[in-house]
């Protein structure tokens, strides 16, 4: 019997677990290859003794409809530049991918299936040049990988905060106010600007499109004057105003920014800019990320896991997984980490948006 081994990085997602359960799934009905999770990515495999759990048929019985990941994940630890604490207390980081490749071949797996979003696939690159044989599969709530035409999670992700501001925009009719609601999203704002054109929000910052404070309190001044009497506004949590930098703070030992409090900081801007009207702000945060996966995300999930194991069993290492023109192909992970997909100024979306009246702050 041969040996595989799964993992999920990054952040969480609904539909880890559609995936997880596709490739045990699979791997059972083929007879020849055994399967292990390494608890929270790679930091299983570095523990000393490594953090690995057998998955079998009953371990993943049912949990396709389950948030989260059974085998946790990390957005710390990169092999790439793990980091690494300093006598004198500071911080450093070193390359740990040669080591990582060197300890899964002393482990005894034949094929390692790495699901995480851009990050988590370059360390996949990085482990394939090292010569580990090593499958993607693509996950990410922001729908930014350009290789592929969907993740899974972001439809449930639009879904939880269409939800959201459904109930905003109640609540700031009756009261008369402007409501913003703050959204996941550092570089790229596909989750505020479908949710703001289902919703049918006045206004939506992202961070492709730096805002102007007084474009903004101008399109409020108009709803106001037309009677309308609120507003409500969706804004990516790594938005922007122009000339300006992300809200957010750099903790030791974390090689992002944590973003968050866009909202906040938009709500003081425009109250010193002088909007007469109530200002509230909602921040939905990890809400986006949690509970059960919609239907569209559990199929998209379960045909990736089939297909990321049909890979591993035609040894067709060095792909991820994609999803292109309602099929389910492979790409060379050097593809699929090569270009960010953000929204474009011109997308077709964007036309969407402003042709139903919803203004982006520039």
């Amino acid at each position: 019997m041969k040996k595989l081994l799964i993992l999920t990085g990054g952040g969480d997602c609904p539909g880890l677990n559609a995936v997880i359960r596709a490739v045990v799934r699979s791997a059972r009905r083929s007879g020849q290859w055994k399967t292990w999770g390494s608890i929270e990515a790679f930091n299983g495999i570095f523990r000393d003794p490594p953090e690995i759990k057998r998955l079998t048929r009953s371990s993943v019985s049912g949990i396709h409809v389950r948030g989260g990941t059974i085998l946790q994940t990390t957005n710390r630890g990169n092999p790439l530049d793990y980091p690494v604490q300093q006598k004198d207390g500071s911080w450093t980081t070193r390359d740990r991918t040669a080591e990582l490749a060197a300890k899964i071949r002393s482990m005894g797996f034949d094929a390692v299936i790495n699901i995480g979003g851009d990050g988590s696939q370059r360390i996949s690159q990085a482990l394939f040049k090292e010569g580990c044989p090593i499958v993607g599969v693509p996950k990410t709530i922001d729908n930014d990988l350009s290789a592929t035409d969907l993740t899974f999670g972001f439809s449930t992700a639009v879904q939880t905060a269409t939800e959201s501001f459904d109930r905003l925009v109640t609540t700031a009719a009756s009261h008369h106010r402007v409501i913003i609601m703050e959204v996941m999203g550092r570089d790229a704002g596909w989750i505020a600007l479908h949710t703001a054109i289902a919703g049918g929000a006045e206004l939506c910052l992202i961070p492709e499109i730096p805002y102007r404070v007084d474009k903004v309190l101008k399109r409020i001044s108009k709803r106001y004057r037309k009677g309308k009497g609120f507003v409500n506004i969706v804004i990516s949590e790594g938005a922007k105003q122009e000339g300006g930098n992300v809200v957010g703070v750099k903790e030791a030992g974390d090689e992002n920014i944590k973003l968050g409090g866009v909202a906040n900081a938009l709500r003081r801007q425009l109250e010193n800019a002088g909007c007469e009207a109530q200002v509230r702000t909602t921040i939905l945060g990890h809400v986006q990320r949690g509970g059960i996966p919609v239907a569209q995300d559990r199929v998209l999930a379960s045909a990736m896991g089939v297909k990321a194991f049909e890979l591993v069993q035609q040894d067709q290492f060095g792909q991820m997984v994609a999803f292109r023109n309602n099929e389910f192909v492979s790409v060379s992970l050097e593809e699929a980490v090569r270009d960010y997909k953000a929204v474009h100024p011109d997308h077709y979306l964007i036309n969407v948006a402003r042709n139903l009246g919803i203004a982006f702050g520039d």
